[in-house]
C-alpha cells in the first residue's frame, strides 16, 4: 500500500517528494476497529471518553501487536529517493523502546505493585504548553500532567489517579541496539507477567498511554554502497488510548494528533468497520545525514521540528526519562 501510493504520488514529481513522510507512512500500523456493543459505551471512564456518542469504535492491542510480526522477522520496507534519482528500498527493524499502559481497574495484586511504584522524573516541573493544551482539548475532561502540582493532597492525589488512571505495565529498554530483540518477541514476553498487553481494549486505556518504537536499518534493496543517510534510525512515538481516535484528520496531521482513520475499503461485515492508523505524533532521529531525509522543497523541516517539539513535550509532561529519546537526541547527527 505505501509503495503503490510513493510511486502515485511522488515519481512524477522527485522534486516535491518526502523520504520522510514516505517513511512514516510506511511503519504505521493500521488496526482492524470494532464497534463497542452501546451496553458497554456507559461503563467507559468518562474522564477519557467523549460524551454522548451513539457509537464507539475500539481496537483490541493484540490485533495492534499483529501489525508488527512480519515487520519483527523481516523489516519495514521504505522506498527512499536518492539524490541519484535512483530509488532503494530501505529495510527497518522495529524495537520495543519504551511503553507506558495506564488502565482504569487492576486487580488486587497490581494495585498493590502500582502503591509501591515511584516512576522516573525530570527534574524540573514541566509547563502547560500547545501538546498539553491539544491533549486537553481532546479528552473530554481534560487531561493535563504536566500542569499539575507534584505536591498532591489526598484528594488532589485520587483526582490526578482518576485522570491518569492506573500504570498497568512500565518499560524502557536500556540495553544497546545488537542486545536487542525485535518488538514481537518483546511483547510476547512481557504478556507472559502482563496479559493485557494483549487483551486490553484501547477504549480501557486512559490518554496517558503510549509507546516508543525504534527503527533501525537492516538491508537496502538494490544495495549501493556509501550512501551515508541510509544509515539513519528512527524513534516513532504513538498514543495507544481512543481518546484521541476521533480527533485527527489530513487537516492536522503532524500536530499532536495521533490517530485517524482510513477508507479501507468502507465497512465489512460483522462489527468490523475499518482500520483505525496509528501515525506518529512525535519522533527522534540518529544518524540522519544529509539531505535524503529533508527535502528543503517540501515541508519537511518544519514536520520534523514539530515531531520532535511534540515527542519532547510529552515526555515532559509525563516526567518520563525516555533513555533512547536521551541518546538520539544527542547524536541525532553525529
Amino acid at each position: 500500500m505505501a509503495s503503490s501510493f510513493w510511486r502515485s504520488q511522488h515519481l512524477s514529481s522527485p522534486a516535491k517528494h518526502s523520504n520522510l513522510e514516505c517513511f512514516l507512512d510506511c511503519i504505521t500500523p493500521t488496526v482492524p476497529a470494532q464497534l463497542l456493543p452501546k451496553t458497554c459505551i456507559r461503563d467507559l471512564n468518562s474522564l477519557w471518553q467523549p460524551i454522548g456518542k451513539d457509537t464507539t469504535e475500539y481496537f483490541n492491542l493484540g490485533d495492534l501487536w499483529d501489525q508488527y510480526d512480519e515487520w519483527s522477522a523481516y523489516g519495514a520496507g521504505a522506498p527512499v529517493l536518492l539524490n541519484s534519482g535512483e530509488t532503494v528500498v530501505q529495510y527497518y527493524v522495529p524495537y520495543l523502546s519504551a511503553i507506558q499502559i495506564y488502565a482504569s481497574k487492576l486487580n488486587p495484586k497490581e494495585e498493590a505493585d502500582v502503591a509501591g511504584f515511584e516512576s522516573d522524573s525530570w527534574s524540573e516541573d514541566s509547563e502547560s504548553d500547545k501538546l498539553s493544551r491539544s491533549l486537553s482539548n481532546n479528552s473530554s475532561k481534560g487531561w493535563d500532567a504536566g500542569s499539575e502540582d507534584s505536591n498532591f493532597d489526598q484528594e488532589g492525589s485520587l483526582q490526578m489517579k482518576d485522570r491518569l488512571g492506573y500504570l498497568y505495565l512500565q518499560y524502557f529498554e536500556r540495553c544497546a541496539p545488537y542486545g536487542r530483540i525485535p518488538l514481537m518477541d518483546k511483547v510476547t514476553e512481557l504478556a507472559r507477567e502482563y496479559p493485557g498487553m494483549l487483551s486490553f481494549k484501547n477504549v480501557d486505556l486512559s490518554p496517558a498511554s503510549w509507546m516508543a518504537v525504534a527503527w533501525y536499518p537492516i538491508y537496502h534493496i538494490p544495495t549501493r554502497r556509501n550512501v551515508r543517510g541510509l544509515s539513519a534510525c528512527f524513534l516513532t512515538y504513538h498514543t495507544l488510548s481512543s481518546s484521541f481516535q476521533d480527533t485527527s484528520s489530513e487537516d492536522n496531521k503532524g500536530k499532536g494528533t495521533c490517530f485517524s482513520k482510513e477508507d479501507g475499503g468502507g465497512k465489512s461485515k460483522g462489527e468490523d468497520t475499518g482500520r483505525i492508523s496509528l501515525q506518529p505524533f512525535g519522533l527522534a532521529t540518529y544518524k540522519m545525514y544529509g539531505d535524503i531525509w529533508v527535502n528543503q522543497e517540501t515541508e519537511d523541516q518544519e514536520r520534523f521540528i514539530s515531531l520532535l517539539s511534540a515527542a519532547n513535550s510529552w515526555l515532559k509532561q509525563l516526567r518520563v526519562q525516555h533513555h533512547d529519546y536521551d541518546y538520539f537526541i544527542t547524536h541525532s547527527f553525529a
